[in-house]
């Protein structure tokens, strides 16, 4: 079982686990009083939080916690290579003026660490092995602090370094956002004069268009694998690909880059709540305000359409939200969890420096004190004053905030990161559900969360598997899936807090059907659940919060409310509402998911034409018509 974390109010200015933290300026920034000196303090005391770890010869950073599937060895490369592009940044961001004992102390990793015999020596760079990852991390920290320590390296000890970073030459690669490791590494070995080769470089790049799905989308690999890689992988490489090229990048590659990249942020801004928490989807979400650093790569590459005070807000809002939540913890350390350490969040990849990957979020410190980004004024982020629906065809998503809770609600009906047909894999959580949100995070090992499942005689719920998306268009989406068999197509609409679900089955009499609303999770204690008479069910948190199912069409029976303790990646004690009876040709289902008091899930209701087509009346009287084969 693990721990609590520690949540403080949102008014709290010491933060126990950042005590060198300065005192808010709400001048400069009215919503979240943090300033660049803040970030440098977050660093500082990341960075120094490390140090009781280090090895030695500083070449690796042995964290406490649970191993990767590559290897102790390996995971004391990645706490040196990870902190040291936070420290890069840093170093680079006060241009050097930093205790010499920071450059120092990465200059002697660096020896050590590329001595063939020595005791600290690295892990080689290999075919699809794990220091390909790291490697990329070590050229950008490289590049960044070239003036303050590569310069000032040996020969002997640049030579090394060189021939470890050669092993990316003509070695195989994972097809995915590892394209991009190699062609950073190789693109700085030809900055330094060191074998490598050109074809590997463009054939990386080259790659990555063929992942490109419009809108500022890249899937990540082929298939369906869309989630916060597009941001802080397959966005950031390039911007950071072109400042080790120089001269060398192509300039027509480049601007393209950068158009993608500004589209893509005019929708990333939105997936931010107004607390700063980001949308919890996908893998790696352990890596936390990585989340920000595709808005600082648009301000460092000028291709953003976000107002400097905004990108700093989004980024600062993220940090802060974190940090209110105990994050680093009493040690200065970042675990393997969200908040509270919370293995179910992390892949057999991770290991226990795998949440410095969340350095990339400092990469703003390499824009000057006098960059608008940290001069402007604040100004409030989408979410502080609108209600917003946005449809993204690209991924398959639809998204819909709400000013009056500050949350923001992605329904999924086109990422699975699931392999190309035939091929096929287990549903994980973090890919396979209707919905996810900036409060909420899904019940892992899977629950009935926002999933609508066929029930097996025994109980066992079917998997959604793979999701065929129909159209994303207004305030809709539609895809379908096929549990055990059986065809369900599903018709989202969106407005407000709500989400009204048109499910048309093709299953058998007598087969079992259960959805499931938002689980609501708290660690102060358990979500109060509500339920019945009739098909509707709540579970409301001790803040307010509320998930609400309410079955609107050929759901017979009464509600539940599934409780659980330790699911759940936003504390100890969660509950989900579910609806469960027999599967009928049509269900339709409204869920609610609000922290808006004024927010009501009454009221509401469904009726079928008998050409089939479905009579929606959200609680607010909105009516809307989904008709048979409807596609948006």
């Amino acid at each position: 079982m693990t721990a609590p974390h520690v949540s403080l109010p949102d008014d709290a200015t010491f933060l126990p686990n950042l005590p060198d933290l300065p005192p808010p300026d709400h001048s400069l920034s009215p919503l979240t009083g943090w300033t660049r000196a803040h970030w440098e303090a977050v660093a500082d005391r990341l960075l120094d939080g490390l140090s009781p770890y280090a090895s030695p010869g500083f070449a690796q950073y042995r964290l406490p916690g649970r191993a990767s599937h590559s290897g102790e060895w390996s995971d004391g490369l990645e706490g040196f290579a990870r902190s040291f592009l936070l420290a890069a940044f840093r170093i680079a961001g006060s241009g050097g003026r930093v205790g010499p004992a920071l450059i120092e102390r990465y200059a002697a990793g660096l020896a050590a660490g590329t001595d063939p015999y020595g005791e600290e020596r690295w892990p080689p760079v290999t075919d699809r092995a794990q220091p390909m990852v790291e490697a990329a991390s070590v050229a950008i920290a490289l590049h960044e602090t070239r003036p303050w320590l590569w310069v000032h390296l040996n020969d002997a000890v640049r030579d090394r370094v060189t021939t470890w970073l050669g092993g990316f030459v003509g070695a195989e690669v994972n097809d995915s956002n590892w394209r991009l490791f190699q062609v950073i590494a190789e693109e700085f070995l030809a900055s330094v004069g060191a074998p490598h080769r050109r074809a590997e470089i463009d054939a990386g790049l080259a790659r990555l268009e063929d992942w490109y799905r419009g809108g500022g989308w890249y899937t990540d690999g082929d298939g369906r694998k869309f989630d916060y890689y597009n941001g802080w992988a397959l966005h950031l490489y390039p911007v950071l690909w072109a400042r080790i090229a120089g001269p060398r990048a192509d300039t027509d590659l480049v601007a393209r880059h950068r158009s993608r990249l500004r589209e893509f942020l005019s929708v990333h801004q939105h997936f931010f709540g107004a607390d700063g928490a980001p949308v919890h989807q996908g893998r790696s979400l352990t890596y936390r305000f990585a989340t920000t650093a595709p808005l600082w790569a648009g301000a460092l590459a000028d291709a953003t359409p976000l107002p400097p005070g905004r990108t700093r807000r989004l980024a600062s809002g993220a940090v802060r939200h974190f940090a209110r939540r105990g994050v680093p913890d009493e040690r200065g350390l970042l675990t393997l969890g969200w908040y509270r350490p919370f293995l179910p969040v992390t892949q057999r990849y991770s290991g226990p420096a795998s949440p410095y990957w969340a350095s990339k979020a400092f990469l703003g410190l390499l824009l000057p004190e006098s960059h608008p980004v940290w001069t402007a004024p604040e100004e409030p982020a989408p979410i502080d004053t609108a209600d917003t629906v946005l449809a993204l065809p690209g991924p398959g998503w639809l998204l819909h905030s709400t000013a009056a809770d500050g949350l923001v609600r992605l329904v999924n009906h086109g990422s699975d990161r699931l392999p190309p047909p035939p091929a096929t894999a287990e549903d994980s959580p973090h890919y396979a559900r209707f919905g996810y949100s900036s409060g909420t995070a899904p019940e892992t090992p899977a629950g009935p969360d926002n999933h609508l499942a066929l029930l097996a005689p025994d109980g066992t719920p079917s998997p959604r598997g793979r999701i065929h998306p129909l159209g994303v268009d207004g305030r809709r989406a539609a895809s379908w899936h096929e549990p055990l068999g059986h065809r369900v197509e599903t018709v989202s609409v969106v407005r407000g807090p709500w989400e009204v679900r048109v499910h048309r089955l093709d299953a058998p009499p007598g087969t079992v059907v259960r959805e499931g609303g938002w689980a609501v999770a708290d660690d102060a204690a358990p979500p109060v659940g509500e339920s019945g008479p009739g098909s509707r069910a709540l579970a409301r948190r001790v803040d307010g919060l509320t998930s609400a199912i309410v079955g609107l069409h050929g759901w017979s029976g009464d509600g539940a409310v599934v409780s659980a303790r330790d699911t759940n990646a936003y504390g100890l004690h969660s509950a989900t509402p579910v609806l469960e009876g027999s599967a009928a040709p049509v269900l339709v289902t409204l869920v609610m998911l609000s922290g808006d008091p004024c927010a009501s899930h009454a009221g509401a209701s469904a009726t079928i034409d008998d050409d089939g087509t479905v009579d929606i009346c959200f609680p607010d009287g909105t009516r809307e018509r989904v008709r048979r084969e409807e596609t948006p």
